[in-house]
């Protein structure tokens, strides 16, 4: 969620190997989130408690990585691709045990993941194919929906925490109620924290796969405008060659 591209302070230590990349502050707590993902998908069909636990962890955890970075001077790509890849992947196992727990929306959440890895991909590519230093970073002249989604973090963090949460509050709602429910009825309806939960945040949720069109459109018209610019500048190649020959 938070961005890990920001410019480099000067190092002292200035013969880093792979190793220490890799064994860097922030990308060791990418892997803890991807341990935690992990088991929050091995509970996930049977224990929903510890299932919402680790999985909600792993997904606070994308903050605090971005923010290692930048304290201890340690921004790399490679946390940047580890962080989306991350997103994605969780997300996804979570759409993809939603759809076996609601077959009627399958395409639904089918949809969902399809535009949630279409959008991101798309995006990250189009930003280092136009030379850009990071995904979350546009330029002045950008979309403007885009700005103010990736220019803030709290902004950026509240979209990416409720998205998340209304799908956690779907997965908890697939699992038999308590009797009575905790918080009454509603107009006859059984009330519990799940219930509440995915009402509040389904707005937002909404909201992200909006901007998640917008980012993809967006992606597509910069590669468009990527492959006009080297076929002109293909096709006057082409002609001063032609005009060499004759």
């Amino acid at each position: 969620m938070s961005s890990k591209q920001t410019p480099l302070r000067p190092n002292r230590k200035v013969n880093e190997t792979a190793k220490d990349v890799f064994f860097f502050i922030p990308n060791l707590i990418g892997y803890s989130r991807v341990v935690l993902a992990g088991a929050s998908l091995y509970y996930m069909p049977f224990h929903p408690k510890y299932c919402t636990w680790l999985y909600v962890v792993s997904c606070l955890l994308d903050a605090f990585d971005g923010m290692a970075a930048r304290r201890f001077n340690q921004c790399t790509k490679f946390g940047a691709v580890l962080d989306m890849v991350t997103d994605r992947c969780t997300t996804s196992a979570l759409l993809c045990f939603l759809s076996s727990e609601y077959p009627r929306f399958t395409i639904l959440f089918q949809s969902l993941i399809s535009l949630d890895l279409a959008s991101h991909y798309m995006h990250m590519y189009s930003t280092l194919t136009t030379g850009g230093e990071s995904h979350k970073k546009i330029p002045k002249e950008g979309n403007w929906v885009l700005r103010q989604y990736y220019g803030n973090n709290y902004v950026l963090f509240a979209f990416c925490a409720c998205n998340e949460l209304f799908f956690v509050a779907l997965y908890l709602l697939s699992f038999p109620p308590r009797s009575p429910p905790r918080l009454g009825y509603l107009m006859g309806m059984p009330l519990s924290y799940p219930y509440v939960l995915a009402a509040l945040t389904f707005p937002i949720c909404a909201a992200k796969q909006i901007i998640n069109c917008v980012q993809m459109a967006n992606a597509a018209r910069a590669l468009v405008d990527v492959d006009l610019q080297d076929r002109k500048a293909a096709g006057v190649h082409a002609n001063d060659k032609m005009m060499k020959d004759s």
